[in-house]
């Protein structure tokens, strides 16, 4: 994909005073080609065409306006008996137009990777109601922050002192309601509760920063991506699954919401995260073979 810049005016828009009140629809009123045109037209560095050939599946549940929450699943190309397995998320905010677009872009690399030693779960567009929005959104379509909305200890304390008393009640990091509130957050913790991550990797726009929450030392530096650590927020995911669940988080903070990394810096990123997967993560022991078996996606490929 080729860098440029991408189409959208960023702002903040205010709460609705029925944020809560309008449930979601409970299946996609959208399929994958539907959404993928909705996607590629929206941005400029992601063809329909390669929306489309990035063989998304559509999972269980929509977003609030009924977009689909589509997924990829990656197997392993090495002979490692028991792969780790990666989470990588793009667009949680949906704002972040070249967070999207670099996942469709690495997407493309796992595709033809041939020794690549991970099983990888790829959401490329994690809050599309903010993405297709006019204009996009940080917020999901009831205006609730996702990354501010999940579960949390002391969520329900927490998230809105927080939000009061150090955003002053900024609309773009409203936590929601409750914890779990929107329809995307309980998608994506439903994908780490099934698919049992090792790893988690999210990626943002515009601070140009490695952030990292968990076990292990972080990694200093992908690419042109130095690490600078933003500190934890009452319902970020890095809070919920770096500091709870004890497992790796990485944010990738791209340096620009609307502008695509060149392909050079795209492949410098990924090859260094990579890198560093392999050494830190720690050797796996194979489960059991009734525990294994189900969790196999045998057409992921």
């Amino acid at each position: 994909m080729r860098a440029r810049l991408l189409a959208g005016l960023f702002v903040a828009a205010s709460i609705p005073a029925n944020a809560a009140d309008a449930p979601a629809p409970a299946v996609p009123l959208a399929g994958v080609r539907e959404a993928c045109e909705s996607i590629g037209g929206r941005l400029g560095s992601v063809e329909i065409h390669e929306c489309l050939d990035a063989g998304l599946k559509i999972g269980d549940g929509a977003s609030v306006r009924g977009e689909p929450l589509m997924y990829r699943d990656y197997l392993p190309r090495s002979r490692r008996a028991v792969p780790h397995r990666v989470l990588l998320l793009g667009g949680i905010h949906g704002d972040e137009f070249s967070a999207v677009s670099v996942v469709f872009d690495w997407m493309q690399r796992l595709q033809h990777e041939r020794f690549q030693p991970f099983y990888w779960r790829v959401i490329p567009s994690a809050n599309p109601d903010g993405l297709l929005s006019h204009p996009a959104t940080r917020m999901n379509a009831h205006g609730v922050d996702l990354n501010r909305n999940f579960p949390t200890p002391n969520w329900k304390a927490d998230a809105m002192a927080y939000w009061i008393g150090r955003t002053r009640r900024d609309p773009r990091r409203y936590p929601g309601p409750s914890a779990l509130s929107e329809p995307e957050t309980r998608w994506l913790l439903q994908q780490i509760r099934s698919f049992h991550p090792d790893a988690i990797v999210s990626v943002h726009a515009p601070y140009g920063v490695l952030d990292y929450d968990g076990p292990h030392d972080p990694p200093q530096q992908f690419g042109y991506l130095r690490l600078h650590l933003l500190g934890t927020y009452p319902g970020s995911l890095g809070n919920y699954a770096g500091v709870n669940m004890n497992l790796p988080v990485i944010t990738l903070e791209l340096p620009h919401a609307g502008i695509m990394p060149t392909p050079a810096q795209s492949q410098r990123i990924w090859g260094d995260m990579l890198a560093w997967l392999q050494q830190n993560l720690p050797e796996k022991k194979p489960a059991p073979l009734y525990m294994r078996l189900p969790d196999v996606s045998w057409d992921a490929e």
